[in-house]
């Protein structure tokens, strides 16, 4: 197994939300795969000795919470190597590791720690903080006996933040959480399983290697964890940028496929679509899938339905398909075509509901899945219902859809001086906000018809210009310079890998493959040979050559017209804390130290009023339904505890008499959570952009962050609307406000 693959593997059976490890930093730092303790075997005999002891006790009727201590202690010992001289507790601990939280009348605290040895420069900082939970107490879920009622995994970042050390470990004893908290950076959580130690042993090794003394304290600086996810941050936007790439490039593939089958159709079946339709058309199959694939992997549709599994689902499909092509060749599956009337009945059964003895699905509705909104993927005529006219499904083969599905879900890590590796992308560990930048891409191009041929060259990184033979050719009458400077500047390249380009030779196999790119017409073939070296190979080795009147996909200014652009959480999370602060406390505004901040009652937090009149993907509207939210939920419970105790029974506040005829709110802190972004959402959100597909991610962002998994897209339909807030009227926004405070 190469080291590269040796990596992939131990990152895909960790649990990771947030930024992590790039590829190029794990194989420089260690560039022969994962540590490897030279009394492994023995050590992990003597682990799952203690695993299975601690197990049974922990089973019992009657769990020893002494024994829960030894456990984790072993493994701190054991694996780790994190001896008690390390790890201070109690008094020991030093007094600069608490942070107060007199909004909520709480003092962060870690429940031990581990700090720099003696003899060493900074003897005596914190470097990892620990806090050590009841084994029933999930890391994320809610601590229903503290006043604030934060997940651990929540308040360690926190303490974190507040402390100024950047690496903390949470544990249940089964699972062990690894959080790393920048100021201004995403927050990074990744987990590891003490049962997988044992069935997976190379997440033992990576639990090891990262969380161990030796990667505190025994490596140089640049090789400390601190700094490896310093170098990977650097590195992380390049992963991103990779995956908007693969996605805006299937886009072409989909937008390609449905061109040739118009021209096979002899110009019929877009006869009434323009090319930025058919554009639109393509990016929203593409967004349905990111979507669908998010919604799947956070158990808001029916993954795991045997029924759903086989025929519904996005998650399996590719899988199925990737089986097929590796049993029977990829060729076969050019002449399937079941796969994308598969992905066209998931998305009807997403918008319209599923009532049948054997599965039962919600009808969502929405615009982004209304099989309505472009009819002519389905082989309608324009203005027709799909419940009234029968659907002949676009013959887009199944090897196209497997292209479509591996780039959203197999990320192609490039590693210098190495081969690409895949990567699987876990779309649970996404943020809703990081999926926003998947749209964010798609805004950057459009697609136009070519009046002329048009060949794609093959540029600098990501870099892949559409330019018409016409263009180089009157280029060439001009001279050798002049072909250099064009293409130069075309593809970003040095003048000398373009004088080598040009003198490419084709023949065999090459000249095959560029005439059939170019419609085996050739003359056509004739005109693009002299350029073959520049020309740009998609995902199968086929030159990409655009005939006359074929449609493809090329820069664009949509984008910069409509300014969406993606915002990560690390700047919408302290904009939005700061703008919203002065509104939900009392005390702020008037200069009041925050120990004496007081929170409004939950009817004033339910009537306040945020809007974004430009909010692309809805990054600020989750980040003020996760506050807002979270500051209701206390604002209940100080109402129950100034009540003695009893249950709120409304939204405002109200508090239950008694009565038989009341739905009081349910004691469940994660129950009370999703209620409140529910009613947060309903109530209090506003969005405006002037594109409407940055509407539709807006409202699904807002799906996702609510969890509203018995609730239709168009739940936030009123709220969430597409418009020019700047231009379109004076008194645009005002109206749209107060119209939906009403």
């Amino acid at each position: 197994m190469s080291v590269t693959r040796h990596h992939a593997e131990w990152l895909s059976l960790v649990e990771v939300s947030g930024p992590f490890l790039s590829m190029p930093v794990l194989l420089e730092v260690f560039p022969e795969g994962l540590d490897q303790a030279e009394d492994a075997s023995d050590r992990r005999e003597r682990l799952h000795t203690a695993f299975e002891e601690w197990l049974d006790d922990q089973g019992g009727a009657r769990p020893d919470p002494a024994i829960h201590q030894a456990w984790v202690r072993f493994v701190l010992r054991e694996v780790l190597d994190l001896d008690e001289t390390l790890i201070a507790t109690g008094q020991a601990l030093p007094a600069n590791l608490a942070v107060a939280m007199p909004e909520h009348g709480e003092v962060l605290r870690p429940a031990a720690a581990v700090l720099e040895p003696e003899g060493r420069p900074i003897a005596g900082k914190a470097r990892l903080l620990l806090d050590i939970l009841p084994r029933e107490q999930g890391i994320e879920r809610a601590l229903e006996q503290k006043p604030w009622k934060a997940s651990p995994a929540t308040r360690m970042m926190t303490l974190l933040h507040g402390t100024g050390v950047r690496l903390g470990l949470v544990t249940n004893g089964e699972q062990w959480m690894l959080v790393h908290a920048k100021p201004g950076e995403t927050t990074s959580n990744v987990s590891f399983y003490s049962n997988l130690f044992f069935e997976e042993p190379l997440t033992l090794r990576a639990f090891m290697s990262l969380c161990g003394a030796h990667r505190l304290f025994g490596v140089p600086d640049p090789e400390t964890l601190e700094a490896l996810f310093d170098r990977s941050s650097e590195a992380q936007q390049e992963l991103t940028d990779q995956l908007g790439y693969q996605v805006r490039r299937a886009v072409e593939v989909l937008v390609q496929s449905i061109d040739r089958i118009d021209r096979d159709r002899q110009r019929e079946l877009l006869r009434q679509v323009d090319e930025k339709q058919l554009y639109e058309a393509a990016c929203t199959v593409m967004m349905r899938l990111v979507f669908l694939l998010a919604a799947e992997e956070r158990k808001l549709l029916l993954l795991g339905d045997p029924m759903y599994d086989q025929h519904y689902a996005v998650s399996t499909l590719r899988d199925a398909l990737q089986e097929a092509a590796d049993k029977h060749g990829k060729e076969v599956l050019r002449h399937r075509y079941d796969a994308f009337a598969r992905l066209l009945s998931t998305f009807r059964a997403v918008h319209a509901g599923v009532r049948h003895d054997r599965m039962r699905l919600p009808a969502y509705g929405g615009s982004l899945f209304d099989p309505d909104r472009y009819p002519f993927l389905e082989g309608r005529a324009p203005g027709t219902m799909w419940r009234e006219a029968a659907a002949s499904p676009l013959p887009i083969d199944n090897l196209t859809v497997l292209d479509l599905l591996t780039a959203i879900q197999v990320l192609e890590v490039h590693v210098a001086g190495r081969p690409a590796e895949a990567r699987r992308l876990s779309f649970r560990a996404l943020d809703v906000e990081q999926i926003g930048h998947v749209y964010e891409g798609l805004l950057d191009h459009t697609a136009k018809r070519a009046h002329t041929p048009v060949v794609s060259l093959a540029g600098a990184k990501n870099v892949e210009p559409e330019v018409s033979l016409d263009e180089l050719e009157s280029a060439r009458k001009k001279g050798q310079d002049a072909v250099v400077e064009l293409l130069r500047d075309l593809t970003k390249r040095s003048p000398s890998a373009i004088e080598r380009a040009l003198g490419y030779e084709v023949k065999d196999d090459a000249a095959r493959r560029l005439l059939i790119a170019c419609d085996n017409a050739r003359p056509l073939y004739e005109r693009v040979k002299p350029w073959a070296g520049l020309v740009r190979k998609d995902a199968h080795e086929q030159p990409v050559v655009y005939s006359k009147g074929a449609v493809y996909v090329t820069e664009g200014l949509e984008r910069r017209a409509t300014g969406t652009h993606y915002t990560p959480p690390s700047l919408t999370e302290p904009i939005v804390r700061h703008a919203l602060e002065p509104l939900v406390y009392e005390g702020p505004a008037e200069g009041r130290e925050r120990e004496q901040w007081k929170l409004r009652p939950a009817r004033e937090l339910l009537a306040l009023r945020v809007c974004d009149p430009a909010m692309g993907s809805g990054a600020f509207l989750v980040q003020a339904c996760r506050y807002l939210a979270a500051r209701l939920v206390e604002a209940w419970e100080q109402a129950e505890r100034d009540a003695g105790g009893r249950l709120v029974i409304t939204p405002e506040g109200e508090l239950s008499q008694g009565r038989a005829s009341e739905r009081p709110m349910p004691r469940d802190p994660e129950e009370r959570l999703a209620i409140a972004r529910r009613v947060v959402a309903d109530r209090c959100l506003f969005g405006v952009d002037k594109n409407p597909m940055a509407t539709e991610m807006g409202k699904l962002s807002l799906w996702l962050v609510t969890l509203q998994k018995d609730r239709p897209f168009t739940f936030v339909d009123h709220a969430l609307r597409s418009g020019d807030s700047l231009w379109d009227s004076p008194d645009f926004l005002d109206t749209f406000v107060t119209q939906r405070s009403r």
